[in-house]
């Protein structure tokens, strides 16, 4: 099935610049045996265009991918020469390919909060980029770190988007009693638990209370948070009568905070799912994303395949269909059209 919308922005497509890659292969061979492997479309931009062009009026917002994160295997200023090496090449990416590409999320120095700063300055004003991209915790903490609230604020000010993308690595164990996570649980189930709790700890820290027009785009349609409001209003809900845990520092709802950030589609179809995220938060806040070419042994192929039948099967409106494959997107990163 093809789209009914005329234009598709993938809001969330992963991408390895060419260059990029080399650098990291020379430098970090390591990483790059187990970043990359033989997911050609990261970096080999003829085998990118070749899925793409199976897609009519599909277009990419390029973020930087695969996981581990660079501050995972790179120092506090190897990370700054990372950020700025694949951010150039995104933008030279973009300045070449501009039917394909419209759009990139900076990559940060993110154990260098400083460095950090001044790259989203850069990326933004000088790049032309439309937001940032960090992972779910920073070598282990959490995003509502002290260190970070003054990028939150950066952000909140410019009106463009923070993209979190779950990370959880294979030495994060199951159980207590093990050395390593099993049967690839620490990414399956453990990456959308990384989301869903980064995202409470920035509602709960009163992240969005103080910046109530930052955007947060999460991906995997939000982890586990569409599926549990019930459970969260259950345990959270009427944070004026307990008070425990600073809840009754907010001056809203929790499930009113978790609405407000946008969910990608990127689950590799499932209409039900999609429909639970609908019902949580409506059309507005939903943007496409396919994970591509991560996740799939088509490369993309088949999760844009999958990702596109479900959004079409949606009981749901040609107007918010639209919004979700392609306006929302447009408007949250102000993509001229």
């Amino acid at each position: 099935m093809s789209s009914s919308c005329p234009l598709i922005v993938d809001s969330y497509s992963h991408i390895s610049p060419p260059k990029y890659t080399e650098f990291i292969h020379q430098k970090y061979p390591i990483m790059y045996n187990n970043m990359l492997g033989n997911c050609f479309p990261l970096y080999d931009m003829e085998w990118r265009f070749h899925i793409m062009d199976m897609f009519p009026g599909l277009v990419q917002v390029l973020t930087i991918g695969p996981v581990p994160p660079i501050e995972d295997f790179a120092d506090s200023q190897q990370t700054v020469e990372l950020a700025k090496r694949a951010n150039d090449e995104m933008a030279e990416l973009i300045t070449k390919n501009q039917g394909r590409f419209v759009a990139a999320i900076a990559l940060l120095p993110m154990n260098n909060i400083d460095a950090a700063m001044k790259e989203t300055d850069r990326a933004i004003n000088e790049l032309g980029f439309r937001g940032i991209y960090v992972h779910s915790n920073i070598n282990g903490k959490p995003l509502d770190a002290p260190e970070f609230w003054p990028l939150w604020e950066k952000m909140a000010g410019y009106n463009l988007p923070v993209y979190i993308h779950p990370w959880r690595s294979p030495q994060f164990t199951d159980y207590q009693t093990e050395t390593a996570s099993k049967y690839n649980i620490a990414s399956t189930f453990g990456w959308p638990y990384e989301t869903t709790v980064a995202m409470a700890r920035i509602v709960f820290s009163g992240i969005l209370e103080k910046y109530p027009n930052l955007k947060i785009v999460t991906h995997h349609c939000g982890g586990m948070i569409p599926y549990y409001q019930q459970r969260i209003y259950q345990h959270c809900g009427g944070q004026a009568l307990h008070p425990q845990g600073g809840l009754d520092k907010l001056n809203k709802a929790p499930l009113d905070y978790f609405k407000m950030f946008l969910y990608d589609t990127a689950i590799h179809g499932n209409t039900s799912a999609l429909m639970c995220a609908y019902e949580f938060c409506g059309a507005e806040q939903i943007v496409f994303g396919a994970d591509m070419p991560l996740g799939d042994y088509n490369f993309g192929m088949r999760s844009y395949r999958q990702t596109i039948n479900a959004i079409e099967a949606m009981n749901i409106s040609k107007e918010e269909k639209e919004k979700i494959f392609s306006q929302n997107a447009i408007n949250l990163l102000r993509i001229p059209v």
